[in-house]
């Protein structure tokens, strides 16, 4: 006797409600109150309705309640590429039921290796990390037992042993054409800008940049490269100025580490009296707004923040779901953007080539 054919007329019969109340919370309808879809998606599995017979119920339906805790030693500003990730990982956690909330890791704490007073452990069901490079302190966050992911990462993180989801914005290959760019527009010395153990980031594109140079037959050269610790391009206003009368000799361009970094290069050069890019190239990376504004225009690399935030969210999530699959070191594109400040008229010409 062959099987009657499931309906949704059936999935409404066996929950007491109306054809088409069942029909929309199938079909997504916003006006369906989240219990109800719930029921019925549910109802749907049990009674392997079309598409939901080879579903589970467990990890697909949307939580009534949950929270993303978003730790960071640096909240970003506007301008800066986390401000867009936060908002996609925001909006994809938040179609999943769950609630975002964003703790800030003071210095003193990320020393003594503290959870941010305001964190509850108790309360968290997954951790987003962003501008957290301490590996000391990513090894503190892993031993507590919930589903962590780090966008970006202490650069010294074995990727082999460490026990967390990693999501980066492709770094090395992007830098290599940058600086390979600079090469083919006639640019022979070439110095870097920036500490390359900054972060896991920082030191992929210092990696790109060196094997551009490799394969040019060249090398790198401390005497026109400045890779000093991160603070010093932080808190000393004049300290790119100083540094620069205290290098053996300029380079034909510099590739440096962000857009921060190279803008405050590129002021502290025409304030010596140089031209950009007809003295020498600069580079950067992260396409932040003000590159744009600058002047020469800023030859840097796109990163696709909104998108990267919503991975993030997708790969918490199924850590969440799945918390025994293996780890994932995952790199999202990026794309080089060739301007003025690098020899505007050959990146013109190999952009329309």
């Amino acid at each position: 006797m062959t099987k009657e054919k499931v309906t949704i007329q059936h999935i409404a019969d066996a929950l007491g409600i109306s054809r088409n109340t069942a029909s929309k919370a199938l079909n997504g309808n916003e006006g369906i109150p989240d219990e109800t879809r719930s029921k019925v998606i549910r109802k749907a599995i049990e009674l392997k309705y079309k598409q939901f017979a080879y579903m589970e119920s467990d990890g697909l339906l949307p939580r009534k309640t949950g929270n993303i805790a978003l730790l960071t030693t640096n909240m970003p500003d506007s301008s800066h590429f986390g401000s867009p990730l936060i908002s996609g990982l925001e909006k994809r956690v938040s179609a999943e039921g769950y609630n975002l909330s964003i703790h800030i890791v003071r210095e003193d704490e990320r020393d003594a290796l503290r959870l941010p007073n305001n964190f509850d452990v108790s309360a968290v069901d997954g951790i987003v990390c962003i501008e957290l490079f301490d590996r000391e302190y990513s090894e503190l966050l892993n031993n507590l037992n919930i589903p962590v992911i780090f966008v970006d990462c202490a650069s010294d993180i074995d990727f082999s042993s460490f026990e967390a989801d990693i999501l980066l914005m492709e770094n090395e290959h992007s830098v290599y054409q940058l600086t390979r760019s600079l090469l083919d527009n006639g640019y022979d010395r070439i110095g870097f800008v920036g500490d390359y153990r900054h972060c896991k980031s920082f030191g992929e594109r210092w990696m790109g940049y060196n094997r551009a140079l490799l394969e040019a037959g060249l090398s790198m050269s401390p005497s026109f490269s400045i890779l000093d610790e991160d603070r010093f391009f932080l808190f000393e206003n004049d300290w790119m100025e100083q540094r620069l009368k205290q290098l053996d000799e300029l380079p034909d361009a510099f590739v440096c580490a962000n857009d921060f970094i190279a803008i405050r290069l590129m002021k502290a050069l025409k304030s010596s009296g140089f031209s950009i890019p007809d003295d020498i190239g600069v580079t950067g990376f992260d396409n932040a707004s003000a590159s744009k504004i600058v002047e020469p225009h800023l030859t840097t690399v796109h990163i696709y923040s909104s998108d990267m935030g919503i991975k993030a969210a997708e790969m918490l999530l199924s850590r969440i779901r799945y918390p025994e699959q293996p780890y994932q070191v995952v790199h999202v594109q990026t794309r080089p953007m060739l301007r003025e400040s690098a020899n505007h008229a050959a990146a013109a010409s190999m952009l329309h080539a």
